[in-house]
């Protein structure tokens, strides 16, 4: 009884704080491909690239907090292609990274389980 619980408690606690950082880490990765998808939208349908760049921020630490990530975790970046962002037909991508931090680790501040990526691209419409 005492070694099956010895054995137990040996094998059990490390597999499920491994199955809780693999949860932590596939929410994070929901987070990011929804920020950016949000981003990307929010980012095209402002009138100019000021005000886009600063939705864009701002819905991307909306969806990451929704998900229960902090914003300041995050990074953005913003592609066009053409280099105007704000004409009709270019593309703009949008990519976020997000730092994935292990659970149940607050003393561990730069410590991170993985970071997870998506992008996302949008055209700017024609009509406006």
């Amino acid at each position: 009884m005492v070694e099956f619980t010895f054995l137990a408690l040996l094998l059990m606690v490390p597999l499920v704080y491994f199955v809780i950082t693999v949860g932590q880490i596939q929410g994070g990765s929901f987070a990011v491909v929804g920020a950016a998808d949000q981003a990307a939208k929010v980012y095209v349908a402002q009138p100019d690239a000021g005000s886009a760049q600063a939705a864009a921020e701002q819905a991307v630490a909306l969806a990451l907090s929704d998900f229960g990530h902090q914003g300041d975790r995050a990074t953005l970046s913003t592609l066009c292609s053409p280099a105007d962002c704000q004409a009709a037909g270019s593309t703009v991508t949008v990519t976020v990274s997000l730092s994935v931090p292990l659970p149940f680790m607050p003393f561990a501040k730069g410590l991170s389980a993985t970071e997870v990526q998506a992008s996302s691209s949008q055209l700017v419409g024609r009509y406006r």
